[in-house]
């Protein structure tokens, strides 16, 4: 009787919960950062203060609800553009990867911002949101396994490599990603460097092209990326 009793409460806070998300990703999308507030959430829901903050502790909490769900929902997006293109040849996986990303941080660049922006002064992002982020870029690790990188990228392998070595949970994302990488520190070098050298082209990018620095400069995002994105397939030897 007391799972039953307690069923509908759950459900409930879980309602109210995604509402007040809901309200705060409104809040962000209209003023960015400086405009999500708490006291403003709650009167627009017609809540008190002290009743918001049964569902959230703080700003900060709220923050990192937000930060979770952005990064699962990029991660999705990726993934299954990943799951579309898994047969294709590895540069033109690279092309949906990169498009799907540059896709879903155009549609909602007040979430690619949250996640990719500028820090929130004081905030700190919970550990989890480590794995979270991983979940967005480990399907271009695959791509670059199979690569041969050129001279140069030769730097970034090698630090890659050095990386690898000191850090067993890092090798594990790239074996979960990439399980031909396992036991092949040369090749799980190659799709790390590859994947973070791509993670850098991406967000170099697509962010100015989400902060509006294109304006005026008589190109567009998809063009820059594409090109990018084929210089970078270059660099790995990616057919």
């Amino acid at each position: 009787m007391a799972e039953t009793q307690q069923g509908p409460r759950a459900r409930y806070r879980e309602q109210t919960r995604a509402e007040i998300k809901e309200v705060a990703l409104r809040q962000l999308a209209d003023g960015g950062m400086a405009a999500l507030a708490l006291t403003r959430i709650a009167k627009e829901m017609g809540l008190s203060g002290p009743a918001l903050y049964r569902y959230f502790a703080s700003r900060d909490d709220l923050l990192s609800a937000l930060i979770r769900d952005a990064y699962d929902d990029a991660a999705t997006a990726i993934g299954a553009a990943a799951a579309t293109a898994e047969d294709r040849a590895p540069r033109e996986r690279l092309r949906v990867l990169a498009g799907a990303y540059r896709g879903w941080a155009i549609t909602q660049p007040h979430r690619y911002l949250l996640i990719q922006g500028s820090p929130v002064p004081g905030y700190v992002a919970p550990a989890d949101t480590l794995e979270r982020a991983r979940a967005v870029l480990g399907p271009f690790l695959p791509v670059f396994a199979g690569g041969s990188p050129g001279a140069g990228v030769a730097s970034v392998v090698d630090r890659m490599a050095a990386w690898l070595e000191a850090d067993a949970g890092v090798g594990a994302w790239v074996a979960g990603y990439a399980p031909d990488t396992a036991g092949d520190p040369g090749t799980s070098a190659a799709a790390l460097a590859g994947a973070l050298l791509a993670w850098a082209q991406l967000h170099g990018a697509v962010g100015l092209e989400v902060a509006g620095q294109f304006a005026g400069m008589g190109h567009d995002g998809q063009t820059l990326l594409a090109a990018q994105t084929g210089m970078l397939a270059d660099a790995f030897g990616l057919e």
